[in-house]
């Protein structure tokens, strides 16, 4: 597989890695290839239970590749549906946690978007440039930013091109944490290995109730989250879970 994504496990946690160094991680073709492919097979790893996308310190990804796309036509672009492979990311089941220091512009802020929450080391510069371009963004940029920070500011960086810092970004509810750039490997590692220690059946249900509340009136999502809550109390990993609080233990999930 192509060596612009490097995957590296550690317990249950997948590092994937973008690896463009000299081009800031911009995304080419070639790396979200491969990044979707890897998000893919480890979503259906039973030995995965959380997956860490990163990128270096200067860039978690600067947007996309201009290069390469600079000369493509209406036809090139739509064809293909080149923003259709990002569609591993949003079905992956398991947790997917942006870890982002340095630059994260254009695509780079999308793909981070794309994972379920960010962290964001303290030199982290988040934004949607592409009005500079004379296009817009074009993987959820115009969706999630909203989302995430409201109208009024996802208005603002996407019509002037303007960055937001981490700190900003924790603010306006971008990022969910900022942690010195230093440390900030070490503490995703941290998260990460605690969320795929828990019972991977619970954490897809979590998952996949929170993401349920965006799509959803309130009514609906309530009555989602009870049709997945009840079926826990099918498992192994629930009984042991109450078995364990009520023993003062650390639980042994099997994840079934």
């Amino acid at each position: 597989m192509s060596e612009t994504i490097i995957l590296e496990k550690v317990n249950r946690v997948a590092v994937l890695t973008l690896n463009r160094p000299k081009a800031l991680n911009a995304l080419n073709a070639e790396l979200l290839e491969c990044l979707m492919q890897h998000v893919s097979e480890l979503s259906n790893d039973p030995d995965t239970g959380c997956i860490v996308i990163t990128g270096s310190e200067k860039a978690f990804a600067a947007g996309a590749d201009i290069k390469e796309m600079s000369d493509m036509s209406y036809i090139d672009m739509v064809m293909p549906d080149h923003f259709g492979r990002h569609n591993a990311i949003e079905n992956c089941r398991l947790p997917i946690i942006a870890a982002v220091s340095g630059y994260a512009l254009g695509g780079g802020c999308e793909l981070a978007m794309m994972c379920d929450f960010i962290l964001a080391a303290d030199t982290a510069q988040f934004g949607q440039p592409e009005i500079t371009l004379a296009i817009i963004p074009g993987i959820g940029g115009t969706q999630r930013l909203t989302r995430a920070i409201g109208k009024a500011k996802a208005m603002e960086m996407i019509l002037t091109g303007r960055l937001m810092d981490a700190e900003e970004a924790e603010r306006a509810g971008l990022a969910a944490r900022i942690i010195p750039a230093d440390e900030l490997m070490a503490e995703t590692m941290m998260v990460a290995e605690k969320i795929a220690g828990f019972s991977r059946p619970s954490v897809y249900a979590a998952k996949e109730s929170i993401k349920r509340s965006f799509e959803v009136s309130l009514a609906e999502g309530l009555h989602y989250e009870q049709r997945v809550f009840y079926p826990l109390f099918a498992t192994e990993d629930q009984k042991e879970g109450m078995a364990a609080f009520m023993e003062k233990r650390k639980p042994k999930f099997k994840h079934k």
